[in-house]
C-alpha cells in the first residue's frame, strides 16, 4: 500500500546513492524521492535515467532537489563522501570524509527538519557521531548502516557451509563495520538452535576453524569486492533498503544499527553497532543482549579503536 507522506531525500548520487535510489524505486517504499549532490548534471542524468522506467514500477515520485527538501522528509540518507580505494582502510577515509559531513549537516540545520538520518558514508560509525554533535539531533534519529551489511555477510557465509537458507539463519555482527567488528557467536542461531548444539548435531567440520575463517570472510568482503571492481554497491543498497522498510513502515525490526551508546554493553560516548529497535522514530530501543566474556572484551576494544578515531577528527 502506497503511503502519500513517505518523502525520502538521498544526498550523495555516486554508485551507492543510485543504486539504493533504484531498489527504492523498484520496492515502492516511498512515495517521492529527492536526489541532491553537488555535481547537478549528474543528478539531472540519474533522475531522468530513473524516471524513464515509472511505467514498470509502482508510483513515485523522483526529482531533484536541494536541502529545503530535508524539512518535510521522513528520512534523510547520506551516501556522499569519498570512496575507499583499494587498499585503504575505512578508517583512513576519516578527515576527508568528516569534513564533507559538516557541511552537509550545516545545510540540514538551515530547515526544521522531523526526519530520521540515516548515514552510510565511511567510516559510518565515526560518521555518524560527527553528524550527531553537529547537528544535536536526539541519538536515537541520528544513526548509521553500520552492520547491517556485516551481519547479512555473516548470515550468507553461515547458510552457505551449514546448506541452510539465510533466512533461517540469526547471527549479528557488532562493534565497528570495519577491522574491528564482532561477531557474536553466542547469539547466533539456527532455526532456534545455538550455533553450538547445532554444529554439534552436525559434526562435519572443524567448528573452531570454520568459524575463524568465515569472521575473516565478512571482514575482509568489501577488501575484496574493492580489488576486484572498484567498489560495493549492490549489497549496501539492499541493506538500506532493510533499514528503509523498518523505517518507513514502522516495523520495530531488530537491526544492527549504529548508535551513539551512553552506557549499554558499558560503553559510553562512541557509535557503534548493538541489536536496535529500528521505526518511524529511528531507534525505539537498544537491546543488550547477554555476550560471552571475549566477545564483551571484543566489543570494548572495537568501542576504543572508534573512540581513538573519532577523538582525533578535528571538528
Amino acid at each position: 500500500m502506497q503511503n502519500k507522506n513517505r518523502k525520502v531525500v538521498i544526498i550523495g548520487v555516486g554508485f551507492v546513492g543510485t543504486t539504493y535510489a533504484y531498489a527504492l524505486m523498484k520496492g515502492g517504499l516511498a512515495s517521492e524521492i529527492v536526489l541532491i549532490d553537488k555535481n547537478t548534471d549528474r543528478v539531472k542524468g540519474e533522475v531522468m535515467d530513473l524516471e524513464q522506467g515509472q511505467c514498470f514500477v509502482p508510483p513515485v515520485i523522483i526529482r531533484a532537489g536541494d536541502y529545503s527538501d530535508c524539512s518535510d522528509a521522513d528520512l534523510i540518507v547520506v551516501t556522499a563522501g569519498a570512496k575507499q580505494i583499494p587498499g585503504q582502510s575505512r578508517l583512513e577515509l576519516i578527515q576527508r570524509n568528516a569534513d564533507i559531513i559538516k557541511s552537509i549537516c550545516d545545510e540540514i540545520a538551515k530547515y526544521q527538519s522531523n526526519a530520521v538520518m540515516l548515514m552510510v558514508a565511511n567510516p559510518v560509525d565515526s560518521l555518524t557521531q560527527v553528524a550527531l554533535q553537529r547537528l544535536g539531533w536526539q541519538r536515537e534519529r541520528i544513526i548509521g548502516s553500520g552492520t547491517v551489511l556485516d551481519s547479512a555477510r555473516f548470515r550468507f557465509l553461515l547458510s552457505r557451509h551449514c546448506g541452510i537458507d539465510t533466512r533461517n539463519v540469526h547471527a549479528y555482527i557488532l562493534g565497528e563495520h570495519g577491522d574491528s567488528e564482532v561477531a557474536a557467536w553466542s547469539m547466533t542461531n539456527i532455526a532456534g538452535v545455538r550455533i553450538e548444539e547445532y554444529c554439534g548435531m552436525c559434526n562435519m567440520c572443524d567448528s573452531t576453524q570454520t568459524h575463524k575463517d568465515i569472521v575473516e570472510q565478512v571482514r575482509d568482503s568489501a577488501y575484496h569486492i574493492i580489488d576486484y571492481k572498484g567498489s560495493t554497491y549492490y549489497a549496501i543498497g539492499l541493506s538500506l533498503m532493510r533499514i528503509t522498510e523498518a523505517i518507513l513502515r514502522d516495523e520495530k525490526s531488530i537491526l544492527a544499527v549504529s548508535i551513539l551508546l551512553k552506557g549499554e554493553y558499558n560503553i559510553n560516548d562512541v557509535c557503534l553497532s548493538v541489536p536496535c529497535v529500528v521505526g518511524k522514530a529511528g531507534v525505539y530501543r537498544i537491546i543488550q543482549a547477554k555476550l560471552s566474556e571475549n566477545e564483551q572484551k571484543d566489543l570494548q576494544r572495537s568501542a576504543q579503536t572508534l573512540s581513538n578515531v573519532y577523538n582525533g577528527i578535528k571538528l
